[in-house]
């Protein structure tokens, strides 16, 4: 990517006698409309330089007011599931939190560079009325990114919103219904193959395209521990560094080829830690060497894969800047991430309401992010504040004019480099293609641990059983049982057990011939089954990838991508 600070310095007595003139307007993705498009030319520039979407995003920055400025790096939510038309929950709650009803609104107040989709409510959960969300459906999703397009389009700077989700699939996921379903990210590290693992990522990437999605908060780069209880778990690829590496990269290839842009998070990594971010600060203990071979690995290769975006995170990194989040720290994120590391693409903050960053009002927080090195402040609680706080430190100078040209130049070349990919249709969702490339990864996830190998694993009539909460992933089993052939019974067959997400040794079932864990592995340590097998995952391939294997239709070709006391990464291979 080329430099902000190298193009501002050679286009700046180019773009000071050019006169303002408008964007120049296309179609959006996946539905028909103006909108604001980034593949168009900008006027202005020659058209030897029209290609560079660096050029391009230095000779526009020149022209933006302090207040599209400071719009273009705040990327904050809004309540409802569509731009223009939403619940009455949810304009109370788009109230509340910036004095608009709707989420076209907001963009239109703030000058907003970018909005994350949630998949929380204002609505009232106890009405007869189903809440609204930002992503109930696909088509909604869709309908919803075109509307907020469309309000972009009317701002000064005629640029496209950056539309972003967390969609790390697993445990992480927004968009569940309408799509391809990918297993966790541990599964993709059972797998073991990267070139499966490019292909999964790059239908995410085209199907996320397709509804209008331009950003993803994925993968996570975290290199988890090998003892339970971390705050990570299964959203990471493993344990260990050049394995996940290599699949993080895997997973930037593929999200970027298919349309998105590619979220390394969060820096500088938070799979050594015990302590959820959201609720409080994780200490980063280990020295800095083994951060920098620990911990660093898949971040730098990702970056060498790519990656558009990093993330930083609420983590307290002893070894570089002891009390300070790693959000708001320019050792980490100036002197480290931009110097040592060499990154010049967006660096974007986690969410801003995360307790950690609620230790500053969210004005002074936003100027703070900024100046630690952060390009794009992610959900800012009170998004207004961090508008108005960021505008008194430019007018005051506090935050100096460079640091946030610098942070809107690359913002805009992001949303240049995106907006010139290839906008995949909704037919593509959830295509059999598509379907056989999540598949593929299932059954190269499965993993046994304990047990003979080769044939059925059951014998005779069987019945499903699952911990609390896991009934539809029971009978989702009992039903690829039977579609391969395999009695199921209500009761009294040879038991197979499911445990998943958050699960532990008083879950377990003494009686169960087989024990299935269906996120992290750690779980079947305390498991007594004579046999023992982790798909990592509870999504609908997994599952009918556990049939196969149970019924001896497959082999498990699995091994587990993290140490579990007492058991082999693999008994079968």
């Amino acid at each position: 990517m080329c430099s902000p600070r190298r193009l501002l310095c050679v286009l700046a007595a180019l773009v000071a006698v050019l006169a303002p003139a408008a964007c120049g307007h296309g179609r959006e993705r996946g539905s028909a409309g103006p909108t604001p498009s980034a593949a168009a030319t900008t006027p202005g520039i020659p058209p030897s330089a029209q290609a560079d979407p660096g050029v391009r995003a230095a000779a526009l920055v020149t022209r933006l007011s302090d207040e599209d400025l400071v719009g273009q790096v705040l990327m904050p939510y809004a309540y409802g599931s569509s731009a223009t038309h939403v619940s009455a929950g949810s304009a109370a709650g788009n109230r509340k939190l910036a004095g608009v009803a709707t989420p076209a609104e907001l963009v239109t107040k703030l000058r907003l560079g970018g909005l994350i989709l949630v998949g929380f409510s204002a609505d009232d959960p106890t009405a007869s009325t189903q809440p609204t969300t930002n992503v109930d459906s696909v088509r909604q999703v869709s309908d919803l990114t075109a509307g907020l397009q469309r309000a972009a389009a009317q701002l000064p700077a005629a640029v496209p919103l950056l539309i972003g989700t967390d969609q790390e699939y697993g445990a992480v996921s927004r968009i569940k219904a309408g799509v391809t379903v990918l297993p966790s990210a541990m599964a993709f590290g059972a797998a073991g193959r990267p070139a499966l693992t490019e292909a999964a990522w790059r239908v995410a990437g085209a199907e996320l395209a397709a509804v209008g999605l331009t950003a993803d908060f994925a993968p996570v780069a975290d290199v988890v521990g090998n003892a339970p209880g971390g705050a990570i778990g299964s959203r990471s690829f493993g344990s260990d560094p050049k394995a996940v590496a290599a699949q993080v990269a895997a997973a930037v290839r593929g999200l970027q080829a298919g349309g998105v842009a590619a979220t390394l998070k969060h820096f500088p990594g938070h799979g050594h830690t015990a302590v959820d971010s959201h609720t409080s600060l994780p200490v980063l203990a280990q020295g800095r060497p083994a951060l920098d071979s620990g911990d660093l690995p898949p971040f730098t290769t990702g970056m060498a894969a790519g990656a558009w975006m990093v993330m930083s995170g609420h983590l307290d990194v002893r070894a570089i800047d002891p009390g300070t989040p790693a959000t708001f720290s320019h050792a980490v994120l100036t002197d480290l991430l931009r110097g040592t590391l060499g990154f010049d693409g967006v660096v974007v903050t986690d969410s801003l309401e995360m307790a950690p960053a609620r230790r500053w009002a969210p004005g002074e927080a936003a100027v703070r992010a900024l100046l630690a090195g952060n390009d794009l402040l992610l959900m800012p609680p009170d998004p207004v504040a961090a508008y108005h706080g960021l505008l008194d430190a430019l007018h005051d100078g506090r935050l100096p004019r460079a640091r946030l040209t610098e942070a809107v130049t690359r913002i805009l070349t992001l949303k240049f480099r995106v907006a010139a990919l290839p906008a995949p249709a909704l037919s593509t969702l959830d295509s059999a293609a598509h379907r056989a490339a999540a598949r593929a990864v299932a059954e190269a996830a499965v993993t046994q641990l304990r047990g003979r190998c080769g044939g059925p694993l059951v014998g005779g009539p069987v019945t499903v059983t699952a911990a609390k909460g896991r009934g539809p992933a029971g009978a989702a089993l009992a039903a690829a049982l039977r579609a391969v052939g395999v009695r199921v019974v209500n009761s009294g067959g040879t038991v197979v057990h499911l445990v998943g997400y958050g699960d532990g040794a008083a879950d377990l079932r003494a009686d169960a011939a087989v024990t299935v864990a269906m996120d992290t592995p750690y779980v079947l340590a305390s498991a007594r089954s004579p046999v023992l097998i982790a798909t990592y995952s509870s999504s609908g391939p997994s599952l009918s990838a556990l049939a196969d294997v149970l019924a001896g239709r497959a082999a498990a070709p699995g091994h587990s991508p993290v140490a579990v006391r007492g058991l082999p990464r693999s008994s079968c291979v």
